[in-house]
């Protein structure tokens, strides 16, 4: 394990072979929340996602998984992800390419079931990755729906690099994309409910769980 990866498997994770990757951005003024800061500022931005790293923390930390926490730019020692959680640093030119190098790892390493999600779901709970989980013992892939046309989760019981290339990430094309070349490769698939990412003012408004700002 290199400088910039810290965190050990435990025997129960090796011998269930699931894992839960959870990609975020590390919480820099004015390089967190950049649409939601052209409504609210910069500093209301930071705060919204700092919380929104808390709600991601509190849905992950009763998972009997191993988990991964991947940064964006470097890997901070003390910060909220400490016990029970690997540390590494995403590597790629766009999020895709990302996605893909930590699948690859993942799988490379012996995994069996492999969930990503980001740190933008506010209504991600415990239950909701359970589920996904679950549904990796009957289909290849599932697929958490975003409202704006993404997804905030994906998981796969086998690598389909495929999926992370030749998109343009970020737009609301990319949910329907990916189930489409789903259904094209023949590979079964399912999806749970829809959930709201946070990266507008008007999905914070309409956010029961970040109602404080």
């Amino acid at each position: 394990m290199t400088s910039e990866e810290t965190g050990k498997l435990s025997m129960q994770d090796e011998m269930t072979g699931n894992l839960l990757m959870i990609f975020v951005k590390n919480p820099e003024l004015g390089k967190v929340k950049t649409r939601l800061a052209r409504s609210i500022g910069d500093k209301q931005a930071l705060a919204v996602y700092q919380e929104l790293l808390k709600l991601t923390q509190s849905a992950t930390d009763s998972l009997n998984v191993t988990r991964q926490v991947w940064y964006s730019r470097f890997i901070e020692q003390e910060d909220q992800w400490k016990e029970n959680y690997q540390k590494r640093l995403q590597r790629g030119a766009d999020l895709g390419m990302r996605m893909k190098s930590a699948f690859q790892e993942a799988f490379d390493n012996g995994f069996e079931k492999v969930v990503i999600i980001g740190s933008d779901c506010a209504e991600m709970t415990p239950g909701l990755l359970r589920e996904a989980f679950q549904l990796l013992e009957k289909k290849d892939v599932v697929i958490g729906p975003s409202r704006d046309g993404g997804y905030y989760l994906l998981g796969m019981a086998n690598f389909y690099p495929g999926l992370f290339e030749d998109k343009k990430w970020s737009t609301p094309a990319v949910g329907e994309q990916t189930i489409r070349q789903l259904q094209e490769m023949q590979v079964s698939h399912a999806l749970l409910p829809v959930r709201n990412d946070i990266d507008t003012a008007q999905d914070l408004a309409e956010s029961t769980q970040l109602s404080y700002i």
